[in-house]
């Protein structure tokens, strides 16, 4: 019977928050395949500390922090190094931005290094403060600061450029 009500809790939770994991997951890693396999390597790791992380009232972020440790452990795998070669596939993404404006980010995202861009994630995407910044990456709040001002400039430097070599019309 707690096995039921285990499986509907946990079940209930992941139709509520997987579109979200996955943008999280994509923004991340840059890669909707890979965005794919770390929601389901984090789904699968959060269900087996379900009743413990339950308990706590920390589920998001917990799942956030699988994602991030899952996304470093893939990375250094050498066979993740390779290109997908499935160019085209793109999650759906809300109508906010213009397709040009939301294509020119995730390119200038995805040249972020990877330290930086899961900072600018957390903090920008997710909305994180510092400090749960700090906690999901496993570092200090200096780190998380020096990180964002680094992307932030980088980020702002790319976009304007590219805003000049269109001709400033958008």
């Amino acid at each position: 019977m707690a096995r039921t009500s285990r499986d509907e809790e946990f079940s209930a939770y992941v139709e509520q928050r997987r579109t979200h994991l996955r943008r999280v997951a994509y923004l991340l890693c840059g890669d909707v395949h890979r965005a794919e396999d770390l929601v389901q390597t984090a789904l699968m790791k959060l269900y087996v500390a379900w009743p413990r992380v339950r308990r706590s009232g920390e589920v998001d972020a917990y799942a956030r922090r699988i994602l991030v440790n899952s996304g470093i452990d893939e990375s250094r795998r050498p066979w993740r190094r390779e290109d997908s070669g499935l160019d085209g596939l793109d999650p759906a993404t809300d109508a906010g931005f213009a397709f040009e404006d939301r294509r020119a980010l995730l390119e200038a995202l995805g040249t972020l290094p990877h330290g930086q861009r899961q900072v600018v994630v957390l903090r920008f995407y997710v909305g994180l403060s510092v400090d749960e910044t700090a906690a999901d990456l496993n570092c200090s709040t200096g780190t998380v600061k020096s990180q964002s001002a680094r992307a932030l400039s980088r980020l702002n430097n790319l976009l304007t450029a590219q805003f000049r070599a269109v001709g400033g019309h958008r």
